[in-house]
C-alpha cells in the first residue's frame, strides 16, 4: 500500500477519538499496532481498515473494560463479543450496587451511633414477601430522570406502614399492621435494588427494626448486621390521587388464581385479549386468529373486551394473596384494579394497552 493512504497518529488520533499517548499505549501493548512505522524516525501510521478496531476498543475502554477482556471481545465473532459485553455490564451493576450498600453504611457511621427514627418494627418474613410483591410493579421502569419510579415508596403513620410502587403501566400498594408504630410519621421513597439485596436477610429475621437515618433507612435485625438502604431523590407519582379518581367499576370477575396464570403464561403473544361475559373470562389473541382458552369466573355487570401486553398483566395477577383473584373493570381503556378476592391488604392497578373496539 502506497505511503499516501496511510494517516500519520496525530490524523488518526483526531479520527478515533483517541490521544496519540493512549494510541502509542496500545499499540505496545499489541491491541492496536501501526500499520507502518519508519525505521528512521519512529514515526507510527495507520491504515483506514484499522479506524472501526480503534473506534470499538475506545469505546470499550470508556465503559472500563479491562484491556485483557478489550483484546477478546475485539477478536471475538458477534454473538461472543455481545455475551461478553453483557457480562461485563453486569459485573459493572454489581459492583456499583456493593460500592453503594458500603457507602449507606459509611455515611450511617459517619453520622454517629445513635438509633435512628422509628418507622415501623415488622415481622421480617410479612416484610420481606410484601417488598417483592409491591416492587413488582417496577420490572419495566425504563423511565429517563426517574429514579423514584424504581423504588418502594414508603409512608408511615397512623398506626399502620403503606408500601406503594409504580411504573406508570401498573401501581401496586399494600398496607401493613407492625407490631411497633412509627414514632412520627415519614414519608421516602427507597431504592428498589437496595431492598432487593437485603430481602433474604429480612425475610430470616423474626423482628425488623425500620428506622428513618440521613440519605436513607436502616434494617435492624437482632444477631444480623444492620442493612441500609438509600432514598432515592425526586417526588414520587401522587398515588393516592389516582387510587381516589378511578371511576367505579362496571365489571367484576372473579378467578382462580393459578387458572389465569397458566393461561397467560400459555399464551403465544406479547399482547392478549380478555373477553369478560357470564360465560366466563377468554383469554385470546387480539387478531381473534385463535379461539383462545375460557376460564372459569364469576362475573357481574357489563360484557367487556380490553387489550392487556402480558408482561404487564402477569406480574400483578402473580402479586395477590390467595387462591382466587379479583378483577374490577372500568372499561376498555381504563385502569384495571386487581385484588384478592378474600384480601384486600394488597391491590394493583393495570392499565391496558390501548382502547380496544374492534369486534
Amino acid at each position: 500500500m502506497p505511503n499516501s493512504e496511510l494517516m500519520p497518529i496525530g490524523v488518526f488520533a483526531r479520527r478515533t477519538g483517541l490521544t496519540s499517548s493512549a494510541l502509542r499505549f496500545y499499540a505496545d501493548s499489541g491491541l492496536l499496532p501501526p500499520a507502518e512505522v519508519d525505521p528512521v524516525t519512529g514515526y507510527r501510521s495507520y491504515d483506514a481498515d484499522q479506524l472501526e478496531r480503534a473506534i470499538a476498543l475506545r469505546r470499550l475502554r470508556e465503559i472500563a473494560m479491562p484491556l485483557a477482556a478489550v483484546e477478546t471481545v475485539l477478536d471475538a465473532g458477534p454473538d461472543e463479543a455481545a455475551r461478553l459485553l453483557d457480562e461485563h455490564v453486569a459485573r459493572i451493576e454489581e459492583d456499583a450496587a456493593a460500592a453503594r450498600r458500603k457507602a449507606a453504611v459509611i455515611r450511617s457511621a459517619l453520622g454517629g451511633s445513635a438509633p435512628g427514627l422509628l418507622i415501623a418494627a415488622l415481622k421480617g418474613p410479612v416484610l420481606a414477601d410484601a417488598v417483592d410483591q409491591v416492587l413488582t410493579a417496577t420490572a419495566t421502569a425504563r423511565e429517563p430522570g426517574a429514579a423514584v419510579l424504581t423504588g418502594l415508596h414508603i409512608e408511615a403513620g397512623d398506626g399502620a406502614i403503606a408500601l406503594t410502587a409504580t411504573d406508570r403501566y401498573r401501581l401496586s400498594t399494600r398496607t401493613l399492621v407492625p407490631v411497633r408504630p412509627a414514632e412520627r410519621a415519614w414519608a421516602g421513597t427507597v431504592d428498589g435494588d437496595d431492598l432487593r439485596a437485603a430481602a433474604a436477610e429480612v425475610r430470616r429475621s423474626a423482628l425488623v427494626r425500620v428506622e428513618a437515618v440521613p440519605y436513607g433507612i436502616r434494617l435492624r435485625m437482632p444477631g444480623r448486621e444492620d442493612r441500609h438502604c438509600r432514598v432515592l431523590p425526586g417526588e414520587f407519582p401522587d398515588h393516592r390521587l389516582m387510587l381516589a379518581s378511578l371511576d367505579e367499576a362496571t365489571t367484576r370477575a372473579t378467578i382462580p388464581k393459578d387458572l389465569l396464570l397458566r393461561g397467560l403464561e400459555e399464551h403465544p403473544g406479547e399482547r392478549v385479549a380478555l373477553h369478560v361475559t357470564a360465560r366466563g373470562v377468554n383469554l385470546r389473541s387480539p387478531d381473534d386468529e385463535h379461539p383462545g382458552i375460557t376460564l372459569p369466573a364469576t362475573v357481574t355487570g357489563e360484557d367487556l373486551r380490553i387489550l392487556f401486553g402480558t408482561t404487564t398483566l402477569h406480574p400483578a395477577v402473580s402479586m395477590a394473596i390467595g387462591p382466587d383473584v379479583m378483577l374490577d373493570l372500568r372499561g376498555c381503556d381504563r385502569p384495571v384494579t386487581i385484588r384478592s378476592a378474600d384480601r384486600g391488604d394488597l391491590t394493583t392497578l393495570a392499565m391496558p394497552v390501548a382502547p380496544d373496539h374492534s369486534s
